[in-house]
């Protein structure tokens, strides 16, 4: 019962957690580029060959609920055929195509450059 009122705060503070240390150690690494007299530029460099982020994006979420909706339908295909638990069948499948989703949206993006 009281499971439910602990793993609200515990999901904040690591999201809190998570961001806090990105954003203390990309300040601290810039202070110590800074005082090492290098210029900072680098984190701002545009490069016109480079592919916008966005569709990186848009691309490895196509594949990844391309994967899903392949884990579901393979699942619901493999809980009628043969006659298994569908306990654990359901969210396998669902992890695996997710899994080789993002796998190959990973591949299609290393192709893009």
């Amino acid at each position: 019962m009281g499971s439910e009122i602990i793993i609200v705060p515990v999901m904040f503070f690591s999201i809190f957690g998570i961001f806090y240390l990105f954003l203390s150690t990309r300040n601290k690494e810039r202070l110590a580029l800074i005082e090492k007299g290098v210029d900072a530029n680098i984190f701002f460099s545009k490069n016109n060959s480079e592919i916008p982020m966005w569709k990186i994006v848009i691309i490895n979420l196509a594949c990844l609920m391309i994967g899903i909706g392949t884990g579901i339908l393979l699942a619901l295909i493999a809980d009628n055929l043969f006659a298994i638990e569908n306990g654990p069948i359901y969210p396998s499948c669902i992890f695996i195509c997710a899994g080789i989703g993002l796998l190959a949206g990973f591949k299609i993006s290393k192709n893009l450059k």
